[in-house]
């Protein structure tokens, strides 16, 4: 109920959701262009990004990172087995229990898009005055943590892309 009355004492104006918003798409259509004409797809590429992030994974952490059900991630596992983007493994003391890593060709491919990224949003960051650019990073940095601090909600997780 307080954290109720707290959100309509502070309702975000229609300019700044607005802003966000555009905000969004743009950052989607950076991340979006970042893995166009790769050998695999964005959900592939998703699950190289959780293995990246976490190291050594399960299926089963790994589809739950990526909001998704275990056979999607089998799925999307097989391609980039035969592709030599991942490996497979079992759990020494379970052999039922899939683990997956990247292979160098993998982190090869990650380290790509993620270079990427960082040029096309440095096109437009080295225009910025700054002082502007270094508010914006703050904001953001405060805005992710806002997201990942807020457990009631799962539409806020972060997911990789």
């Amino acid at each position: 109920m307080v954290r109720a009355r707290q959100h309509e004492m502070t309702r975000t104006p229609v300019d700044e959701l607005s802003a966000f918003e555009v905000a969004t798409r743009d950052l989607v259509g950076v991340a979006l262009r970042s893995v166009d004409q790769l050998e695999i797809s964005l959900p592939q590429f998703r699950l190289l990004l959780v293995l990246q992030e976490r190291g050594t994974s399960t299926s089963t952490e790994c589809a739950q990172a990526l909001g998704v059900v275990g056979s999607t991630v089998t799925r999307l596992a097989d391609r980039l087995d035969a592709s030599g983007h991942l490996a497979r493994g079992s759990e020494p003391t379970n052999r039922s229990i899939v683990t997956l890593k990247l292979t160098d060709r993998g982190r090869k491919l990650v380290r790509q898009v993620s270079t990427r990224r960082r040029r096309e949003l440095s096109k437009v960051l080295d225009r910025l005055d700054p002082a502007e650019r270094a508010a914006c990073a703050s904001v953001l940095r405060r805005f992710h943590d806002l997201l990942a601090d807020d457990d009631a909600d799962d539409l806020n997780r972060p997911i990789p892309l």
